[in-house]
């Protein structure tokens, strides 16, 4: 691999050459001749740089973007290569989205690790379109997203059924409720997820099927900001049953299905489109295929 790319990504992702130095236990006049190289072998340059900033040129966003490709391919390669030869390990990067990076994930993290100690997992928690970006770029060897998500660069598979309630406030209007007409609800003021969030799409299919149209929106970026909400009396909202097992569990929250039909989703992992996978993430897949390690529903 021509570490110039290496230099070169590591100076644009810390903003200046003293850090990437030290990042990449260079020295500062080894980075810049790494850089002035790289400019050479393309023929124009790729870095405005000032005492204050480094800047990206057009042609330089070009080289980063590919650049990020060329190394994340290097280090698959070298993960496939090195799986040959020794049991699973080595690096799993994972982009989730919220409700299973959340509450699901962290108990089979600890399945895996317990069976796997070598395998060295790393999370990144974001909505579903946050996660499906984090694949097409090669910033993670899998993905996890909620609800019908659609790409054809990407490889996408249901490995799970995810029920969704209706959590209200213990305010004693709906304690003595298990399930309630959705239509009844209209009035409330409604705690959603951002756009782009399976949550989000769940709640809004939601209200397209029952026809129903809240009067009042409230929109988090956060489960557990919602949940809080909800408690605090500000309003009503739509979760996984995985989001709410604690706040049923201790009473905090109350439960509603909607209409007497819990609203389903699935859970579907998302990879690149590729027949070749490192040990670590076949294992992990398979583990999701067996759904081993789960938390016990409620």
């Amino acid at each position: 691999m021509d570490q110039a790319l290496e230099v070169f990504v590591a100076v644009v992702d810390k903003g200046n050459f003293t850090r990437a130095a030290e990042e990449l236990l260079m020295t500062q006049p080894a980075v810049s001749q790494y850089i002035q190289a790289l400019e050479r072998s393309v023929g124009t340059k790729l870095l405005e740089r000032t005492n204050k900033y480094v800047r990206l040129t057009k042609a330089g966003e070009i080289v980063y973007h590919h650049a990020k490709d060329i190394l994340g391919l290097y280090t698959r390669m070298n993960a496939l290569v090195d799986d040959l030869m020794h049991r699973a390990s080595g690096h799993l990067s994972i982009g989730s989205s919220y409700t299973f990076g959340e509450y699901m994930l962290p108990h089979l993290i600890a399945y895996m690790r317990e069976r796997y100690p070598l395998i060295r997992p790393s999370i990144t928690i974001g909505n579903t379109k946050e996660v499906a970006e984090m694949i097409l770029r090669h910033e993670a060897d899998i993905g996890i997203v909620e609800g019908d998500y659609q790409d054809e660069k990407l490889h996408i598979e249901a490995f799970a059924e995810d029920e969704m309630v209706v959590m209200v406030p213990r305010d004693g209007r709906y304690d003595h409720l298990q399930e309630v007409p959705l239509s009844q609800l209209a009035d409330e003021t409604w705690i959603v997820r951002e756009a782009g969030s399976g949550t989000r799409e769940a709640t809004e299919r939601m209200f397209s099927r029952y026809h129903v149209h809240p009067k009042h929106i409230v929109e988090f970026g956060s489960t557990q900001l919602i949940k809080e909400s909800v408690e605090a009396g500000l309003g009503v909202t739509l979760l996984s049953r995985w989001a709410v097992r604690k706040e049923i569990r201790l009473g905090t929250l109350h439960m509603l299905v909607p209409d007497g039909k819990p609203v389903a989703r699935q859970f579907s992992w998302i990879t690149q489109k590729t027949p070749y996978h490192t040990k670590a993430v076949e294992i992990f897949l398979e583990l999701l295929r067996q759904q081993r390690g789960f938390p016990k529903e409620v």
